[in-house]
């Protein structure tokens, strides 16, 4: 089974900077394509940016340029680097695993982790 952790949340003023990190762990041959997530209270989650095992990244639109995704296929682990950063970003951020190096399935996708919480005030 593939277990997801994310950590490195916190507080932040308005205009600051965060990263947080995800590290897959399960199978040892994969390398995990993953995507980050954010729920915000009373809102849907919804999708912040992802990136394959090629390095390709994908981003929603209210975030391009101020994010960025990265990864360290050796450790399984992805970075998402959030500057200038704004209130109502306040939420959960989680990630789930896509597939493995592009193949999907019930034993590489949608693995979930905890989540992690940032909030930013103004």
């Amino acid at each position: 089974r593939v277990q997801v952790v994310e950590s490195g949340g916190g507080s932040v003023q308005a205009g600051g900077s965060l990263t947080v990190s995800c590290a897959a762990s399960g199978d040892a041959y994969c390398n995990y394509d993953m995507s980050w997530y954010r729920a915000a209270p009373g809102k849907e989650r919804e999708f912040v940016a992802s990136i394959d095992s090629d390095g390709i990244a994908r981003y929603a639109d209210s975030v391009k340029g101020r994010f960025t995704i990265s990864q360290d296929n050796a450790k399984n682990t992805v970075y998402l680097q959030m500057t200038n950063l704004k209130p109502e970003e306040t939420a959960t951020y989680s990630c789930k695993t896509d597939s493995c190096g592009g193949v999907a399935g019930p034993n590489y996708s949608n693995f979930w982790g905890q989540g992690t919480q940032v909030t930013v005030s103004s």
